[in-house]
């Protein structure tokens, strides 16, 4: 396993370069299965896992908070603290406030919505402090200085141990960023976005409500907050498209559908073939040695996909094969 360190001062800590999602537990993966999968990655000296107040809300007869409960459930049978050695990240404000609801019903990032969701995620997950806690949408009815405080206040207490924001345009985390400098607060240290090694057309829009893909502008943002010392850790999710680069069964969306996905499809073959790995490993391989350095964030529902994904973690490319890929497409 690789390591990195995410976040700065007291609150920096060193996680696994890979980060295990929990979304799928509790719903279309069951209990059991969730437990062997997340045994199975600490075994591995995989350290960060990661969830949200709002998994999986948008499946029928779920509301969200079902992949906390069950990670809640595994660390209380494991004996497991807050001081275990992992770090359990989850995010807010995305949970909708109705029923079948999605996010045009989201509970938003007020004072108030943040303080009650973290209410709710600590219970569940049954961690007095949270070790990450991210905004999971962007609010404009709310002022960012208003968010910010509140998760601000937060990490002053210790109720939370490190802040993180996920899909808010490039603009808006640099904004909040700044409020919490110059206000001497904490602020956002770890970005979560989407990101793989095939790009999608940014003039189509994603079909996956919510996601927001990890654009030029925000690689920029991030390699120059890095030569200032700076920079936020990098987490992107979906890096293996769901499964498409595998799957016959799993189709690349519109956004994918042009002429450098095929390139970039034939180069990512021709370094698995000569890597001796499969086109999951070569991509989060890719992923891992980037630049900006990226942790991958992958689900998993069963303990050969995760074998997959941790044995990924000793493939090194060359430079000639990470040349090629580079220059795809």
């Amino acid at each position: 396993m690789q390591y990195r360190t995410i976040g700065t001062g007291a609150a920096a800590r060193e996680v696994s370069a890979i980060c295990l999602g929990a979304m799928p537990f509790g719903s279309v993966v069951d209990e059991a299965t969730g437990f062997a999968v997340l045994d199975r990655f600490v075994e591995a000296g995989g350290t960060f896992i990661d969830t949200s107040n709002n998994y999986i809300s948008w499946l029928p007869g779920h509301q969200g908070g079902e992949s906390e409960t069950v990670l809640g459930n595994w660390r209380a049978s494991r004996g497991l603290g807050d001081d275990d050695g992992l770090v359990i990240a989850t995010k807010l404000g995305a949970k909708p406030l109705t029923p079948d609801g999605g996010l045009e019903a989201a509970e938003g990032l007020s004072a108030q919505a943040v303080r009650s969701a973290v209410e709710g995620s600590r219970k569940r997950l049954g961690m007095d402090r949270l070790d990450l806690l991210y905004t999971h949408i962007e609010d404009r009815s709310v002022a960012l200085e208003e968010t910010v405080g509140t998760l601000a206040d937060l990490a002053a207490d210790d109720t939370v141990g490190m802040l993180g924001v996920s899909n808010h345009r490039t603009w808006r985390v640099e904004r909040a960023r700044q409020i919490s400098r110059d206000a001497g607060w904490a602020g956002y240290e770890v970005l979560q976005y989407r990101n793989s090694y095939l790009q999608p057309r940014f003039d189509i829009g994603l079909p996956e409500g919510g996601h927001m893909h990890a654009t030029p502008e925000l690689l920029d943002y991030v390699r120059e907050e890095g030569r200032t010392g700076r920079a936020p850790t990098l987490v992107v999710y979906t890096p293996l498209l769901f499964g498409a680069y595998t799957r016959a069964d799993k189709e690349l969306s519109a956004p994918y559908d042009h002429p450098g996905t095929a390139k970039r499809m034939a180069a990512l073959r021709r370094v698995a073939t000569e890597a001796g790995a499969t086109l999951n490993q070569v991509v989060l391989s890719w992923l891992l040695d980037n630049d900006p350095p990226m942790i991958p964030l992958l689900g998993v529902s069963s303990l050969a996909q995760l074998d997959e994904v941790l044995e990924a973690t000793e493939l090194k490319l060359t430079i000639e094969q990470r040349a090629l890929l580079d220059e795809a497409g």
